[in-house]
């Protein structure tokens, strides 16, 4: 994807100040998935950095990576296993709790989502400080599935979440 076509991505992208705590500048997506074109860019410019890799099952968490996740799923032609949180899920989960740069949650996903040696793409929507994305590794890991990539929309470089990533084939669209 040429630099014009991630500035294009990056300008539909609304910054929003003290959400949801004073301090945080949000980097709302809403306006960015609402323009038809620069949402589909924003699926094939990721599909066109993932496409190669052997992928059985993508993984998305809740809420923004079901969005991304699913239509790449789709485009691989794999299943996708949505992450959600603490109580969503109505069958036995594996669960997990971690950091979020302004608190923390607890992530879940079906026992039975993902088998033994299964090669697993994670996808979201953003890379801040890494807690959700460690903590869906940590899901993914107990459930013994083979983590062949992470690809995020956006990446916030200055929260240093990749340091919390180290091995793993990290890919992005947008950086600020």
């Amino acid at each position: 994807m040429i630099a014009t076509v991630r500035d294009d991505l990056a300008a539909k992208i609304r910054d929003v100040p003290d959400f949801p705590k004073p301090g945080i500048l949000f980097k709302d997506i809403t306006t960015l998935l609402k323009d038809g074109a620069a949402f589909k860019a924003s699926i094939d410019g990721l599909l066109e950095r993932v496409r190669g890799k052997q992928v059985d099952i993508v993984v998305g968490m809740e809420s923004r990576g079901l969005i991304f996740g699913a239509p790449i799923a789709y485009a691989l032609g794999v299943g996708f296993v949505p992450v959600r949180k603490l109580g969503k899920l109505p069958a036995e989960v594996v669960s997990v709790e971690y950091d979020l740069e302004y608190g923390s949650a607890t992530l879940e996903m079906h026992q039975d989502a993902i088998g033994p040696g299964q090669k697993v793409l994670i996808v979201d929507d953003l890379l801040a400080t890494g807690g959700t994305v460690a903590g869906t590794i940590e899901l993914v890991k107990r459930l013994h599935g083979e983590i062949v990539g992470l690809a995020f929309l956006v990446e916030l470089r200055g929260l240093h979440g990749r340091d919390r990533l180290d091995g793993y084939d990290i890919t992005t669209l947008i950086e600020y």
